[in-house]
């Protein structure tokens, strides 16, 4: 499967989403539970990161060209894979 480069995933983020950026993390980073007041759309662009949502079994695993869409209030944590990740976010 061919994955579509950086550019052309921000290009894509841009036309469903508003404040676009990108941000990294190196291996095993991770973020402890939060949520955000807005609807987040988010790409992996490189390596991995797995969110994990409230609830049992509730685990989101992104690698290279995966997209997920958390609603506003989500409360979720995540941890960077094995390799770090880079990820493009927007807001709407």
């Amino acid at each position: 499967m061919l994955v579509a480069t950086s550019e052309e995933l921000m290009t894509r983020l841009r036309t469903e989403a508003n404040d676009c950026y990108s941000w990294s993390n190196g291996p095993g980073d991770r973020y402890a539970p939060h949520s955000h007041g807005y609807e987040k759309v988010l790409y992996c662009v490189d390596g991995s990161i797995t969110f994990v949502l409230e609830g049992p079994d509730q685990r989101l695993d992104l690698t290279a060209g995966d997209r997920m869409v958390l609603p506003a209030g989500t409360v979720h944590a995540a941890e960077a894979g094995p390799h770090g990740c880079t990820c493009i976010e927007g807001k709407r």
